[in-house]
């Protein structure tokens, strides 16, 4: 925005320029154990009077240094080293008549681009930001980004490659003038990350200010520049992420956090094509001897982790920068749901009508799905369990095909429960296919998390949608059916009512949603007649054994996949691979379930009503269309597998049903 008929003269009064000159290193240094927190206390309001710069002071020694940083923040300002501070006049100054977009501050802040034009400056013909502060808050937020700066470029450490530079302040000469306290910083271009997003050629445009060179595609494991949009973007994402992470953990390490992470706060800078952070002005101090701040500190780091979720999903899913959509996104992490169901919560959010074709739904599902995972555990609903920094850089969702890293338990269970999900998503299911969806649902019992029935009381009420079943094909086939039936959903809802006895039971109740097509012209129109099938029963949970015995695998009672997806996972749960990580087991820890009376309840629409043998043909074509189990819900007899968003059901039969935690919108 243009600001005409404003001078510099009339902008400000005479004053002088603090500024701040460091020598900081750019390599990454190993974090220390995270100190503690506190809230931060504006010390220059409380020690305005002392304030005084010098030129030349002794630098501290180490052992000052340690000492010094025991000290109160109230009294930091009093002794404060400034020994790096040069002295400025206004007219040092050429004040420019615009103002990036990519500037726009507060209510109470008023922006302005500038140029040193000191010759004898070590900044000359540099361009800066002058952000003038009126409010008592902002000059207090000013006041800590000098504080916080004060703080790292003592320790000399990375200030300058990830955060945006703060060079000084502007002050009045009495120091007691509220509304003369301006901040200067550095200048890192036109554009926020929220702008960037915001442009239809923004990946290239992108690109091209990061200079994917050789060096920085390495810096990703990625050794291929250009490619499909999939390919880039996510090459873009992980630079962007990394250095977030890198930023972020940098404030983590040395006892700060940022609190003020969002799009708006992010700058590229086109010089040294890192991310910088906004300014520090909100960051708030870890406090190192106070054991009571231990909760505090957790959750602000955790915050910091829940804003890069944020910053990571639009990135990828630029269709949540619609502030609708994304009120919607917000409102379902705030309803409860675990963030593990995030897929499910978006595929019927964005449905299949994406205008950005779905380009960040596949890049989530790349590698077995890491993506999810990685937002999964930054957006985890308890602080505790949110991933911290230095995990974040090593998940492999931001490492590149060529680093070798090595997966953890909790990644290989979810790979697999995300490879039998998107198979039973996009493939037709031949016999190849059916014997894989078998061997990965065997591995995924074997590799449960939560076998004890202590594990399930919490994990198993919710609304579960059933994805496949070992023992029936689910849906149409090639087959000609007397009646045309067409199968909606099919969800298992588990609830434990509210009793005071010790072990109360479950309830177990199976809904199916169908439509009855009517007429010859049903490949063409699929409106009908609405129907809803519902089986309730009671379940009590009990702890069992699964046992392997090999004189039963060449039993035919049981279907042929079934049989040869156990002998394979148990031929390759004995391979090398596997054998470090588990042995074969004898048997597994199950959950059993005894099944009380059952209750069947049948709604259709008109005509069906009245006539009695086109109901009874629809019935029937819908109990061939679903297994068995969804209407005899005592025919479970046991649960093998569960987590956050995956359950595993086996039947009499021996038959698997895999369901997917289906989230509430």
């Amino acid at each position: 925005m243009a600001l005409s008929g404003m001078h510099s003269a009339t902008l400000f009064k005479p004053v002088e320029v603090a500024h701040y000159r460091y020598n900081l290193p750019t390599t990454l240094i190993r974090p220390s154990c995270l100190p503690r927190m506190r809230r931060p206390r504006d010390s220059f309001s409380m020690q305005r009077s002392r304030i005084r710069c010098s030129l030349s002071r002794k630098a501290p020694s180490s052992l000052e240094f340690e000492e010094e940083a025991s000290v109160s923040t109230s009294d930091t300002l009093e002794g404060e080293e400034l020994s790096h501070v040069i002295k400025f006049k206004f007219s040092d100054f050429k004040i420019s008549d615009r103002v990036s977009i990519g500037l726009g501050g507060r209510g109470d802040e008023a922006v302005f681009e500038a140029i040193i034009k000191n010759p004898d400056s070590p900044l000359h013909n540099t361009g800066v930001v002058l952000r003038r502060l009126t409010s008592t808050q902002a000059q207090r937020r000013g006041k800590r980004a000098i504080q916080v700066l004060k703080k790292l470029a003592r320790r000399k450490l990375m200030y300058h490659s990830y955060s945006m530079q703060v060079h000084g302040y502007v002050c009045s000469q009495e120091i007691e003038d509220e509304g003369s306290f301006t901040l200067v910083h550095g200048y890192h271009g036109s554009f926020s990350l929220r702008h960037w997003l915001r442009q239809t050629d923004w990946l290239p445009t992108l690109e091209a200010t990061l200079a994917l060179d050789e060096e920085s595609v390495r810096r990703v494991g990625d050794d291929t520049v250009g490619g499909p949009a999939v390919s880039r973007q996510l090459r873009v994402t992980r630079i962007v992420m990394r250095d977030l992470l890198i930023g972020v953990n940098y404030l983590h390490s040395h006892g700060l956090a940022h609190t003020e992470l969002r799009l708006e706060n992010v700058h590229i800078s086109p010089v040294d094509r890192h991310i910088k952070v906004g300014i520090l002005g909100n960051a708030a101090d870890f406090l190192e001897n106070d054991s009571n701040n231990t909760d505090r500190q957790q959750m602000m780091i955790a915050f910091d982790m829940r804003c890069l979720g944020f910053i990571m999903v639009k990135m990828v899913l630029r269709e949540l920068m619609d502030p609708i959509i994304f009120a919607k996104f917000k409102a379902f992490l705030n309803k409860g749901n675990d963030p593990s169901c995030l897929r499910e919560f978006i595929l019927r959010t964005f449905n299949s009508n994406s205008s950005h074709g779905n380009v960040g739904l596949q890049i989530l599902d790349r590698n077995w799905g890491a993506g999810w995972h990685l937002l999964s555990l930054l957006l985890a609903a308890k602080p505790l369990d949110r991933i911290r920094c230095l995990d974040a850089l090593r998940h492999p969702f931001l490492c590149g095909p060529r680093w070798r890293v090595n997966p953890s338990m909790d990644i290989v269970r979810w790979s697999l429960g995300s490879t039998a999900v998107r198979i039973t998503e996009e493939y037709i299911y031949g016999q190849q296919q059916r014997i894989r969806l078998a061997h990965f649902i065997e591995l995924m019992e074997m590799l449960n998390p939560y076998p004890r029935r202590k594990n399930w009381l919490g994990l198993l009420p919710g609304r579960w949608r059933l994805v496949y079943c070992t023992g029936r094909h689910i849906g149409l086939t090639t087959r000609q059916p007397p009646s045309r039936v067409f199968i909606g959903e099919v969800h298992l809802t588990i609830s434990q009512p509210s009793t005071t006895k010790p072990k109360p039971p479950f309830s177990f109740t199976s809904d199916i949603g169908f439509r009855v097509l009517i007429g010859k012209d049903w490949p063409h129109d699929k409106t009908g007649i609405n129907g809803k099938l519902q089986v309730n029963s009671s379940f009590k949970l009990t702890s069992g054994k699964r046992l392997y015995l090999k004189e039963e695998t060449n039993t035919h009672n049981l279907p042929s996949t079934t049989t040869n997806a156990q002998d394979s996972a148990i031929k390759k749960l004995s391979g090398k691979k596997w054998r470090k990580t588990r042995e074969v087991p004898s048997s597994l820890s199950v959950v059993k379930l005894a099944s009380n009376d059952i209750d069947v309840t049948l709604m259709l629409n008109e005509p069906l009503t009245r006539d009695v043998e086109a109901a009874q043909a629809a019935i029937n074509e819908v109990r061939m269309q679903i297994p068995p189990e969804m209407f005899d819900l005592s025919k479970i007899v046991c649960g093998t597998y569960i987590d956050t968003r995956m359950l595993v059901l086996r039947s009499v039969n021996g038959s698997a049903l895999l369901f997917t935690r289906a989230c509430s919108i």
